[in-house]
């Protein structure tokens, strides 16, 4: 694609899934705050323009050479939802535990320095509680519905009637969750400044910090493919499938 000052973020990480690594070392938001533009992007994160663009066509470059990165915008909903499903769900669940087991064995140690870290386990374990309710309410009705429409649309037939209406009720709802999801890791990332590792900071404490950087990455990539693909074909689909 060619991308412009005017181009959206999450219109670019859509069409190059090369450009989502660019974007997260850049600490740039392309999931809840995709909508953005790329100019007002770089503004708000003291980037220059130039730069940014130079790296998302080097980035276009190797990955094209090395033919990695899936194209979700062309795949079945109900493979993207499975990879959504295996992957990121999976994420969340191998890694939440763990990750709150180390952010109380570094508190008992460092809470009396560090008065943060206290913030950090109550924001992490409230996105702990609210990332299970998501996925819970992901699996079990929005992407069997999904799932349910898309089969009767590639059969030739209607969509099948759904006790909530109409697909952009739940879609909604889940993006409301996103967007509580992203204004904790925010907020954790604020707290943690940046995940940088504090001078003669433990391994565990080093630990801590990378496991909750690396949540935060799995979390924008999860947000991503819901938000800027799944969602908005499934809305096309229950609309020209009426």
């Amino acid at each position: 694609m060619s991308i412009t000052p005017e181009t959206q973020v999450r219109e670019i990480a859509c069409a190059q899934p090369s450009s989502v690594r660019v974007f997260e070392k850049a600490g740039i938001d392309y999931c809840c705050g995709g909508a953005r533009k790329l100019s007002d992007v770089c503004a708000a994160n003291n980037l220059p323009l130039d730069e940014l663009l130079q790296r998302l066509a080097q980035a276009e470059a190797e990955a094209q050479t090395l033919k990695n990165g899936e194209d979700w915008s062309l795949k079945p909903l109900w493979v993207l939802m499975k990879h959504i499903v295996e992957k990121h769900h999976a994420y969340v669940r191998e890694n939440d535990v763990r990750l709150q087991a180390l952010i109380e064995k570094v508190l008992s140690r460092h809470g009396d320095t560090t008065p943060d870290l206290a913030e950090i386990r109550q924001k992490f374990a409230e996105l702990r509680t609210d990332m299970a309710h998501h996925m819970m309410k992901e699996e079990q009705v929005l992407f069997p519905y999904i799932e349910r429409m898309e089969k009767a649309v590639f059969a030739g037939q209607s969509v099948p009637p759904a006790f909530f209406g109409t697909v952009r009720n739940p879609v909604q709802a889940m993006m409301n969750d996103h967007d509580g999801a992203g204004d904790l890791v925010k907020q954790i990332r604020q707290l943690t400044n940046g995940y940088a590792v504090p001078e003669g900071a433990c391994p565990t404490y080093q630990a801590m910090l990378r496991g909750l950087e690396e949540f935060e990455r799995d979390l924008h990539q999860h947000v991503h493919l819901e938000n800027n693909i799944l969602f908005p074909r499934a809305v096309r689909m229950e609309q020209e499938g009426r």
